[in-house]
Formats: C-alpha cells, structure tokens, sequence
C-alpha cells in the first residue's frame, strides 16, 4: 500500500468466499462456504496482512457464509484481535446501509473490514469513489465483483464524513491475483 497520512482512514470492502449452492429447504443465509471458498478466505487474510490492512473493527453479515469467510481470514492476523460487530443490515441492506455503518465506527480507528454480499460491495465501492480514485478499479467494481474480492478505499478524516463520492477507490484485489 501506499503511504498514508495520519488522517487517512482505510476501508476494505470484501465479498464473502465462495459458498456451496443453496440446499433444498435451507435457506440462503445458512449457505456455508464452499471448500474453494475457505481457500480463497486464507488467501484473502494473508493479502490483507502482507499488505498492512488488518483491521481494528470487522463489520460482518450474519450469513454462515460471511461469518465463516471472517473467521477463515483471521487466522492469518496474529495476535491481532480486532472488534467484531455482525450486523444484520450488512445482510439484507444496500449502500446506504453500509455507509451508515461505517460513518458510526469510532473515529481513532484507522482500518476497517466490511465483509458482505454483492452487489451491495461493488455498489458500495462504486459510490464511495470520488475523482481521485484509480480509475481501473472503478471500472471493475462497476460490473461486480467474484467472491473474495475486496476493494480499499481511503478517506482523509473521520469516519462521520463518509459520503457517496467523498473517498479513493484505490485498488481491488481478487484471490487468485
């Protein structure tokens, strides 16, 4: 990552790994990972670490898939312990949702996770991106993102100013990248 400055807050904004298909009868929240999906979530956790964006707070979607997709990428943090809060909007709510949720995140927290569903990530990345954004990355989340994508996004200033167009979409990273 690029060097950032004190008042630079970085969002990672991460689909869920792959999940086995939806069962007869189960429902689509209790869908659990597939076994390329715990692979990819591994893979996922080492990128964030190697890349210096283990998070302080993990804003998680109740959905075994996500759940598991968190769990799986933790691993790979250390000793890290960051804050975990499951929110049930990540599940069912769109942009707005996550950026309320974000904007409520303490201001001395410098990196957050959000790990949730498409198309409410691309979406969200997308709408978060202001006119100094990588502009490759801006296409891509565009048209969607594959499970285990995650994109950063940076802010300069508190939490509570996030708004559609005020952060850099800087990068998106898939897990075979």
């Amino acid at each position: 990552m690029s060097h950032i400055s004190d008042r630079t807050r970085r969002l990672v904004l991460l689909r869920h790994a792959k999940a086995e298909p939806a069962g007869e009868g189960a429902g689509d929240e209790v869908r659990p990972l597939a076994l390329v999906g715990r692979r990819q979530a591994g893979r996922v956790g080492a990128a964030l670490f190697a890349s210096e964006l283990v998070p302080e707070v993990a804003l998680v979607s109740p959905a075994v898939r996500t759940r598991q997709t968190w769990e799986l990428l933790r691993a790979a943090f250390g000793d890290a312990e960051p804050e975990v809060v499951v929110e049930d909007r990540l599940y069912s709510g769109g942009v707005d949702d996550v950026v309320a949720l974000v904007r409520e995140v303490d201001a001395r927290v410098r990196t957050v996770l959000v790990v949730g569903h498409e198309p409410t990530v691309s979406a969200a990345a997308a709408a978060l991106a202001g006119p100094d954004s990588d502009t490759g990355a801006t296409i891509r989340v565009r048209g969607g993102v594959p499970t285990a994508t995650y994109a950063v996004v940076e802010l300069d200033g508190h939490w509570d100013t996030l708004t559609p167009g005020s952060a850099r979409l800087r990068t998106v990273v898939s897990p075979q990248e």
